[in-house]
């Protein structure tokens, strides 16, 4: 398998501690700040996960998510939604554009790697 993540983050900062965070537990990563050159980058790169911000510019987190799970490249693909809408109903609003896992942010840099681990286990599927 794999150990390519994708992040789809227009925040320079959010991407760069992700990175971080990755890349020191031996994972290749792969970064988009939109929407559309995501789309690209995981049809190119076929990526074991997707970590996707929902507020982006060009296109929203939910209508990347519904780009991904058309395109072959990426339709079993787990999409983790790496977000600060945490209002009720928004978890399952990303659910149903396609992505099979949720964390809010902010994240805690002592247990990210591990509950996007947990993650792509479980086919994408995050705990509540």
């Amino acid at each position: 398998m794999t150990r390519t993540v994708l992040i789809i983050e227009d925040n320079e900062q959010n991407r760069y501690l992700l990175t971080f965070l990755l890349e020191r537990r031996g994972y290749e990563v792969r970064a988009a700040q939109d929407g559309p050159s995501g789309i690209e980058l995981a049809r190119r790169f076929e990526p074991a996960i997707i970590l996707l911000d929902i507020q982006l510019p060009m296109m929203d987190g939910y209508a990347v998510a519904r780009a991904l799970r058309a395109q072959e490249a990426s339709a079993e693909t787990p999409i983790v939604a790496v977000t600060s809408y945490a209002l009720p109903g928004d978890r399952e609003k990303a659910i149903d554009a396609g992505c099979t896992g949720y964390i809010e942010k902010p994240i805690d840099p002592e247990t990210f790697v591990k509950q996007m681990e947990l993650a792509l286990v479980r086919g994408g599927k995050t705990a509540p």
